[in-house]
């Protein structure tokens, strides 16, 4: 108990190294069991089974890019973690050659500075742990706020613990290594600055004549500490490469979801519908960002079916393009197809005759509005015998849909296609109207979509709408559909926004480690910014000493780890991104902002050292 109080009072005198390790290490853990807890929750993350959210593109989309970025944030936590092992005992070098000169056994040091690690590991872990379920909790709470159902169920402890031993683990291995070393130094290297600031042997560096004296220093003692600066250079540019997977990879994956869903949707869509069909259309939508019970609806209920009167009335407005459609709720079953071996040329049968309940979707091809995101091909005029299905049941019920037919109302489509549409989280089907009129037995079509020309004035063609219908059908609704675009990309875009603000942990952890990295340069630097001061220098010297030697560290991890994550992200990414001119500045901004604010973060120790007096910057140990 007495080694352990010992070590407790040497960590203690230690404050700010010993701070810095234990804030690295957390917000490492942090990072990563929040990324896990947010993808269970929403429904796609690495450990999640539920299809209660989204449709299954969206799922794939966000579950590969979940799996990457929470790799590269462990990579992140390995590396990071590492090199504050490296920055720590770097700078108890010397107190171990103090300890073997007094005598002091290699095992028993090693048993000392063994138990200081795992108290500051113990301690960074379970600090992490509990920055992350915080994290996870008020990630509820504002989804809660901003009007998306989301329960917030009792925390996995399994994956919480799972966490925590892994980055215990992984400190105390990390850790052991350079401890192990540190006790083989004989006691007059351990206690030589030029060793325990991992300075071997002066630069070979001389720099140019007309080079100034901040950046002649800068680079001498860059060199002269080049394992120190090497590591701290791997471990930014893993970060670097990290963010700009987050950021780039982050924005052009939310730009082109959304388009997914606008597509599909529609923008400035109006629903002209019964008002029952009105409330269950919006349901269905709803599907996409919250879950919902199925509650049965009689879709083949007489009265939700459109009159001629109505169409005809709606017709005669200018300046509306007019989209019927017949919604009906049926079972579609799976028929078996076929197809061809590469190698051998024989028929190999698909399927399993799988089946579920989809919403089946009668449309005339030469007026829909929706313009989906499709593999193979739409419906299209006289076709009578082909169908395009969701996503969801796509990948729910067939093997490959495309090579398949499907089964619903007693009648066998081929199907052409498979769209992402977020209506009944993607078990839709779209087969011709007229089609679906004679196998169902319904008359006519209980929805109409209507898109109004961007030459007519929005406000007095609604109105017009309104009245015709009030003119027509006392029990039918106006809905503009935009309402429910919005929550369905809103809720797009704070799960992209989330993720994109996942690496502030591992930037704040990266800022530590070159926090770190700062220190140890000031204190091999010691004595020459005293003399600097000495002699009449200023503290702002010193600071730009230690400015051009951050700026040369972030400038080479930056452009390295900013290159290799726009690779990454263009390999990661799905089909078809979306990349305009304002998504690259707003990836641009947000890079160079992470930059910035990493130079910042470095200056700090350089501005808290050079104002120290001069006696004290030459003395203090």
């Amino acid at each position: 108990m007495s080694e352990t109080f010992f070590s407790i009072n040497d960590l203690l005198r230690r404050r700010l190294q010993t701070g810095l390790v234990i804030l690295g290490l957390a917000l490492c853990v942090a990072s990563t069991l929040f990324l896990l807890l947010l993808g269970d929750k929403i429904g796609f993350g690495i450990l999640a089974v539920s299809g209660n959210r989204l449709t299954a593109s969206f799922t794939s989309v966000f579950s590969s890019f979940i799996v990457f970025v929470g790799f590269l944030v462990f990579l992140v936590g390995v590396v990071i973690i590492a090199f504050l092992v490296f920055v720590m005992m770097s700078q108890r070098s010397r107190d171990i050659g103090l300890m073997k000169a007094a005598g002091c056994p290699n095992d028993l040091i090693f048993g000392f500075f063994m138990n200081e690690l795992v108290i500051v590991s113990l301690i960074g872990c379970l600090l992490g742990v509990a920055i992350g379920i915080v994290g996870d909790y008020a990630s509820t709470g504002f989804l809660n706020s901003i009007g998306f159902q989301v329960s917030q169920e009792s925390i996995n402890l399994w994956v919480a613990l799972i966490i925590f031993a892994i980055f215990f683990m992984l400190s105390l291995i990390a850790g052991a290594k350079p401890i192990f070393d540190a006790t083989k130094i004989e006691p007059a290297k351990a206690m030589s600055p030029s060793y325990y600031y991992g300075v071997r042997k002066e630069s070979d560096f001389k720099g140019s004549a007309r080079a100034g004296l901040a950046f002649k220093m800068a680079m001498r003692s860059l060199f002269r500490r080049k394992s120190a600066t090497l590591r701290i250079i791997a471990c930014l540019t893993v970060v670097f490469v990290l963010v700009t997977v987050a950021v780039a990879g982050g924005l052009i994956a939310d730009h082109t979801t959304v388009s997914w869903v606008e597509r599909a949707v529609g923008k400035d869509v109006v629903l002209v519908a019964h008002h029952d069909m009105c409330i269950q259309y919006s349901l269905l939508l709803a599907k996409f960002y919250e879950t919902q019970a199925n509650t049965s609806f009689n879709y083949t209920s007489t009265g939700y079916q459109i009159s001629d009167a109505l169409l005809n009335q709606l017709s005669l407005i200018q300046g509306l393009s007019i989209d019927p459609r017949l919604v009906l709720e049926a079972n579609v079953k799976e028929i078996e197809g076929w197809t061809i071996e590469p190698g051998t040329l024989s028929t190999k049968p698909l399927g399993d005759s799988r089946q579920s309940e989809s919403l089946v979707v009668g449309v005339e091809p030469e007026k829909v509005l929706s313009d989906w995101l499709l593999d193979g091909e739409f419906l299209e005029i006289n076709q009578s015998h082909e169908a395009v299905v969701g996503d969801s049941l796509a990948r729910g019920i067939f093997d490959v849909p495309l090579n398949q037919s499907a089964e619903s109302f007693g009648h066998t489509f081929d199907v052409i296609g498979v769209c992402i549409d977020p209506i009944n989280n993607g078990k839709v089907t779209y087969v011709p109207l007229q089609t679906l009129q004679n196998v169902s037995g319904v008359s006519g079509p209980n929805i109409v979509m209507i898109k109004i020309d961007a030459s007519v004035n929005r406000a007095e063609a609604l109105s017009e709408m309104n009245a015709a219908v009030n003119a027509t059908s006392s029990e039918c609704d106006v809905l503009e559909l935009n309402s429910l675009l919005d929550k369905q990309t809103g809720f797009l875009g704070f799960i992209w926004s989330t993720i994109m603000l996942l690496p502030l942990f591992s930037l704040s952890a990266a800022a530590v480690c070159l926090i770190g990295y700062t220190i140890l340069t000031i204190n091999e630097q010691r004595q020459e910014f005293g003399i600097l001061r000495a002699v009449g220098a200023k503290p702002r010297t010193v600071v730009g000493i230690v400015a051009v030697q951050s700026s040369l560290v972030l400038l080479s991890s930056y452009a390295t780890g900013v290159a290799l994550g726009i690779i990454a992200t263009l390999l990661v990414l799905m089909r078809e991104p979306l990349v305009t001119g304002s998504t690259v500045i707003e990836i641009a901004g947000w890079l160079l902002l992470a930059l910035i604010a990493m130079f910042a973060f470095s200056l700090w120790p350089a501005t808290r050292f050079a104002k120290k007096p001069i006696l004290e910057i030459m003395t203090q140990a």
